[in-house]
């Protein structure tokens, strides 16, 4: 599927990675697994990993923030308190964290032998809640997936509809997992979303309303409640304390594109850095500008990348309609502009 960016759209002044994706961050791979069955139950659901090399003998700086905490991010605390990250990121829905949770402490003992002997561990898995087209109930993930999204890991970023984002609903329409990258002078900055929040009517695409603009299109999910888990890398040798820093401006990629973290929504972010050397002084500013614009491209591009869905009672999320939202954006000379 093309992007909105090869037709043409910029966000911001920085220029992305060669994939505008979280792998443009050496050392991060992004696996997914999707399940997607009718009976028994409707499962419209998965597992997104996302590997950047942390274990417990040799765990990577982090930093995480909240701006709205109506979800859940197993490890988060451990993350605030020691400022490490000792595991990947576990993405899935909310009533699925307890298996997955026990399948990231299964792929932790086989990759690290000290774990269970010497220490333990507390995974880092994060939820949205994709109840609206798959059917939590039977908890359709089990706990081996956890281990088969991190074989599936790869540089090739799946987004949209995939993983843990199969049934994630975003601004009325399918959304879920969305990738995009900046460059911060040397260093780069790759975030990856999982995006299940927003109402129709506040969704801006480069400050274009276009939510309010499309007009009478079919909408999923009536409630704006949702969530979304942001996760920012980069491999510039930043410090704990500034990674929690760089995590906390997600909010602002998200809120360009229309939220305003509503009251039932869950907006977690994790930032972490590959550098295992000693910390560097080094220009923040120029990380927060590449977490802002690669938010909110993020944002857009698990819109612009997921599928018509029908999930559970015959529930439809509906894909962004493209040749409205091209017309949109060329008639607000965000893109054609010569």
């Amino acid at each position: 599927m093309d992007s909105l960016r090869e037709h043409g759209l910029r966000i911001g002044d920085l220029d992305p990675g060669p994939r505008c994706s979280i792998a443009d961050v050496e050392g991060v791979r992004v696996g997914h697994v999707t399940v997607v069955r009718d009976e028994p139950g409707v499962a419209r659901t998965g597992v997104t990993a996302i590997v950047a090399g942390a274990t417990v003998s040799e765990p990577l700086r982090a930093g995480v923030a909240v701006l709205n905490g109506a979800g859940e991010m197993t490890g988060s605390l451990q993350v605030a308190e020691w400022g490490v990250l000792e595991t990947p990121v576990y993405l899935t829905a909310t009533m699925a964290v307890g298996r997955v949770y026990d399948g990231a402490v299964a792929a932790a003992v086989t990759a690290d032998p000290a774990v269970g002997v010497e220490s333990v561990v507390i995974p880092v898995v994060a939820e949205c809640d994709d109840s609206w087209l798959s059917d939590p109930r039977p908890v359709h993930v089990v706990a081996a997936d956890a281990g088969r999204a991190l074989e599936a890991a790869s540089d090739v970023v799946e987004q949209g509809g995939v993983g843990a984002g199969a049934g994630m609903v975003a601004f009325g329409f399918k959304g879920g997992i969305g990738s995009a990258s900046r460059r911060a002078g040397d260093a780069m900055v790759g975030v990856l979303v999982l995006a299940n929040f927003g109402e129709r009517r506040h969704l801006r695409i480069d400050g274009v309303p276009v939510g309010a603009l499309l007009g009478d299109v079919a909408l999923a999910r009536p409630r704006p409640a949702g969530s979304c888990i942001v996760v920012v890398a980069t491999d510039a040798a930043l410090g704990s304390a500034q990674l929690e820093r760089v995590a906390r401006r997600a909010g602002l990629g998200l809120a360009r594109t229309g939220s305003t973290a509503h009251h039932g929504s869950g907006e977690i972010f994790l930032a972490l850095s590959t550098a295992r050397g000693p910390e560097e002084p080094l220009d923040i500013d120029a990380f927060f500008a590449a977490t802002v614009d690669a938010t909110e491209e993020a944002v857009v591009s698990a819109l612009w990348s997921a599928e018509t869905t029908v999930g559970r009672e015959g529930r439809v999320a509906h894909a962004l309609p493209h040749e409205a939202v091209l017309e949109l954006l060329e008639a607000h000379r965000r893109i054609g502009v010569r």
